[in-house]
């Protein structure tokens, strides 16, 4: 089960604000202007050990004063429908104002776990106002101020318990769970139709353990696996107003769930931020990842245009662009196989375990022609390396002075792993720990 924490409210109550004190980012535009927030928000926390999605429903809200009160109690129970918990925040300086109630209204209906924010408690003599949202009825209110960060702790604290802690839950089959990702209208459903079309007889919906993803097992020409379609699930009225909203809630729950992603592009526009957004929702993941080039029977040739077009997708995705790249027709079925062909193999990728003394010695002498220099006339010296159990690969370099280990360096050792052990698709974490 996906853990995905959704953040609902008016306009300027500091949903942008909290969403990057969670997710230690800043990337939604913050201003005072109400309904700034355009961008598609959703990022990974992780309090205490538990990792959660968090989504910002403020980017999702256009159109005038009428249409925005409207849109509200869209994104409101689009979030209530898809989320596990739900933030609503309210304003302490303002007071409750009848969206606010209209909000709580809703929330209160769906039985939902949510807890009450009271935000912009940025001194204690502003405690005492906060106590008036307590006539919404959805019990305590949490005050906290997501400027300088007081209370979020202590919130945090009572939320995370109620996640699951992914590594526990074991879905009944132990197949590769492939999710077919990617922004609306780029051929998620044809491409899903055209593995499946023919073949509906060998395919068998299996519900998911988890909430609202179907799994489909496709057992067939050697391939046995289970494929999460986002595109095919369970379309509701009204949805198509919120279509970018509704789209990213599944691709992120379709990508907490699978292994392996198939992030789909529209080879007729290129590779767009939002494809870049979906591409970094898998690799925040972990989640072994292959971009498919669909609709490339569209397109004009050139004699460079597949090498260009990749090239263009690797200086986009780096430093991560070790993922296979397919070009594929839907209509004509080209290539489709060969995507599930690399689909299996970064699965395999994924799991790859180096036994820990192969890995010492291939990679304790690359390290000893490449040192890196700590303070004067010191290097950084790497007694040992390990591969840790977790389901994508992940090493610990133990180490004298791990301090002065930097980025391009981790990234030099990452490469050089990949180039010896292939771990190509799959995302990698490299530690420099203190032995």
């Amino acid at each position: 089960m996906g853990n995905i924490l959704a953040i609902v409210g008016r306009p300027n109550v500091g949903k942008s604000t909290f969403f990057n004190r969670l997710t230690g980012t800043r990337q939604a535009i913050v201003d005072p202007t109400s309904g700034v927030t355009r961008d598609r928000h959703y990022g990974k926390s992780d309090w205490n050990g538990i990792e959660f999605s968090v989504i910002d429903t403020g980017g999702f809200v256009v159109g005038g004063d009428d249409e925005f009160e409207e849109a509200i109690r869209r994104q409101v129970q689009l979030a209530i429908d898809e989320a596990d918990v739900i933030t609503f925040l309210v304003d302490v300086t303002e007071g409750p104002t009848p969206m606010d109630k209209d909000v709580a209204q809703l929330i209160r209906k769906s039985g939902k776990k949510a807890f009450l924010v009271a935000n912009k408690v940025d001194h204690s003599g502003l405690i005492g106002a906060a106590s008036e949202f307590y006539s919404f009825g959805l019990g305590e209110v949490w005050c906290i101020s997501s400027m300088n960060g007081s209370g979020t702790g202590d919130l945090l604290d009572e939320i995370v318990p109620l996640f699951a802690k992914t590594e526990e839950e074991e879905d009944a089959l132990d197949l590769p769970k492939i999710a077919v990702v990617g922004r609306p209208n780029v051929g998620k459903s044809s491409f899903v139709n055209a593995l499946l079309g023919d073949e509906r007889n060998i395919v068998t919906s299996i519900a998911g353990t988890t909430r609202d993803s179907i799994y489909t097992r496709f057992k067939s020409f050697g391939f046995d696996f289970l494929l999460i379609d986002t595109a095919g699930l369970r379309k509701k009225g009204k949805v198509f107003e919120n279509v970018e909203f509704y789209s990213t809630m599944r691709s992120v729950r379709a990508i907490e769930n699978c292994d392996v992603c198939f992030v789909i592009v529209d080879a007729t526009t290129g590779f767009e931020a939002q494809d870049l957004n979906i591409f970094s929702l898998a690799e925040k993941n972990h989640k072994g990842i292959v971009i498919i080039v669909n609709k490339w029977d569209l397109v004009e040739k050139e004699t460079n245009t597949h090498k260009e077009f990749e090239d263009k997708i690797r200086q986009k995705i780096a430093p991560f662009s070790d993922v296979p790249i397919v070009f594929t027709s839907v209509l004509t079925k080209q290539r489709i196989f060969k995507a599930l062909e690399l689909a299996i193999q970064v699965y395999e990728n994924r799991r790859k375990h180096i036994p820990t003394g192969e890995l010492n010695e291939t990679m304790l002498p690359i390290i000893l022609d490449h040192p890196v220099p700590a303070t004067k006339g010191k290097y950084v010296k790497v007694k040992y390396i390990t591969q840790i159990k977790t389901p994508y690969p992940s090493f610990v370099f133990f180490c004298n002075l791990p301090q002065y280990v930097k980025e391009p360096y981790k990234r030099f050792i990452e490469n050089q792993l990949r180039k010896i052990y292939n771990f190509e698709g799959a995302p990698m974490e490299i530690y420099f720990r203190q032995k």
